[in-house]
């Protein structure tokens, strides 16, 4: 029986997810991740399976091959999402639905699926990745910041229904990043962002991870249904 925490990352091929894996994977976890796309990672550590996490069976196909083959699964990060940076009156209904589906049922789905396995074993931590975007009501996101609300309430609601098998589900909100999906947002945009922030900069990789141990730790038992924004909102 391995010993080791079993950790599964959504939307790992890039940016965000993907500092994630090889931070974790160098902690000592075994990481399983997922994303549209195939991914170059070789380590024994690492499993990685190609899938849309709005699609449900496969989703469920996929936690199921975890759970017969790991025998558990400990932390959820469900970092997966996709954002449309648009006015209300340009932006088609079709783009809407396909972000919510993305980001918020496809959040929805697998933290449903692995909550089954950690309700099994009475022990479980959920990440689930919001934006500053929601507290502050930026402009031209509003499809964007409605589905990450979204997973915000969800967290919080999920976190009192798994709480009595000592689950806990918490969310991070980071301000703006570098990764692509800022890329093609005009700079004077992004620059009005960070000036909303108490800390004015952009956000890093480590400021999420910083955030993401704290949640996971074994000590953090009686940390849940919180919302954690980066940058002081």
């Amino acid at each position: 029986m391995n010993n080791k925490k079993v950790m599964l990352i959504t939307g790992d091929s890039r940016g965000i997810g993907s500092f994630l894996v090889h931070y974790y994977i160098e902690k000592g976890y075994i990481v399983i991740g997922c994303s549209r796309s195939n991914v170059n990672i070789l380590h024994n550590n690492y499993r990685h399976f190609i899938l849309d996490i709005s699609d449900e069976k496969a989703v469920i196909d996929m936690v199921f091959k975890i759970y017969r083959y790991y025998k558990r699964l400990d932390i959820l990060i469900n970092n997966a999402g996709i954002a449309s940076m648009n006015p209300i009156i340009l932006t088609p209904g079709e783009t809407v639905k396909n972000i919510f589906y993305v980001n918020f049922f496809g959040t929805f789905v697998i933290s449903r699926e692995a909550s089954k396995i950690m309700i099994k074993q009475r022990w479980g931590r959920i990440i689930n990745l919001t934006t500053v975007a929601v507290p502050l009501c930026l402009e031209g996101e509003a499809s964007y910041a409605s589905s990450k609300s979204a997973i915000e309430t969800f967290t919080k609601i999920l976190a009192k229904e798994l709480a009595p098998y000592e689950i806990t589900c918490n969310a991070i909100g980071p301000s703006p990043i570098q990764t692509d999906l800022i890329k093609n947002i005009p700079k004077e945009k992004i620059n009005n962002l960070i000036n909303k922030l108490t800390i004015k900069r952009l956000c890093k990789f480590e400021d999420i991870v910083n955030v993401i141990d704290f949640f996971i730790k074994e000590e953090s038992s009686y940390i849940t249904g919180q919302v954690i924004y980066l940058g002081g909102v």
